[in-house]
């Protein structure tokens, strides 16, 4: 039986450990636009929200881990967009919840059950129940994108998701599952491959500039020059 343990379920890294099941929130400023960072989840995913609604401004959220949408709620914050980074069902728990209030959906591809993973992972025993959505924008084919005032380079990832697809804001890079502080998605779930997943790492986010700033789906930021020069699978 395929090991869908977490957080092993999202990355191959090798002195992880696993964290406390707690929300954690961090505060980071680049180029004047702030960025907040909210951890949650049995996998102890991340989400990220960009910029602010304070004094008529937008922000833009990207993945929706379990407990997101209450923490936006307490922050008075409703973002303009959600973009996915993948379907994995730890990065949609609640993207049914934030989409209610009006946010515009953003994912590589229309929702799946396949991508979700969750028909198998209750087959292994793991309760996942996923509120079905709607993807209002597919970005398949796409090479940039342009919301909330924000325009964003594309670059689809695959290997560890078909559907990963990486978020470049200037020296910001969203990359959900694929590179890691030490570490890269893992690849032996439904349709991952690990040499897909290296070359697309390889040719399309380790030639971004090495102050590239990497805030990946799982654990602490890194940088592209950093996992350059140390990542173990690179």
């Amino acid at each position: 039986m395929m090991d869908l343990q977490v957080p092993q379920c999202c990355m191959h890294r090798k002195d992880w450990q696993a964290p406390a099941i707690t929300a954690m929130i961090m505060f980071m400023k680049s180029d004047n636009l702030q960025l907040r960072s909210f951890t949650g989840g049995m996998a102890q995913t991340n989400g990220y929200l960009l910029g602010s609604c304070e004094d008529g401004g937008h922000s833009i959220l990207i993945d929706a881990p379990l407990g997101i949408s209450q923490w936006l709620e307490d922050l008075g914050e409703t973002p303009t967009s959600l973009l996915l980074t993948h379907q994995h069902y730890d990065h949609v728990e609640d993207v049914a919840k934030v989409v209610a209030k009006g946010v515009k959906l953003y994912a590589y591809s229309d929702y799946s059950e396949s991508l979700t993973l969750e028909k198998l992972l209750q087959q292994s025993g793991i309760p996942i129940d996923i509120q079905t959505y709607k993807v209002d924008e597919i970005l398949a084919g796409q090479a940039e994108l342009e919301t909330g005032g924000l325009l964003f380079r594309l670059e689809h990832v695959p290997g560890h998701s078909p559907d990963s697809v990486v978020f470049i804001h200037g020296d910001l890079v969203f990359g959900g599952d694929t590179l890691f502080a030490g570490g890269v998605g893992r690849a032996d779930l439904p349709e991952g491959n690990m040499d897909l997943l290296l070359s697309g790492i390889r040719d399309k986010m380790l030639t971004l500039p090495s102050s590239a700033r990497v805030y990946p789906g799982h654990g602490p930021d890194t940088s592209i020059g950093a996992e350059k020069a140390t990542n173990p699978y690179l």
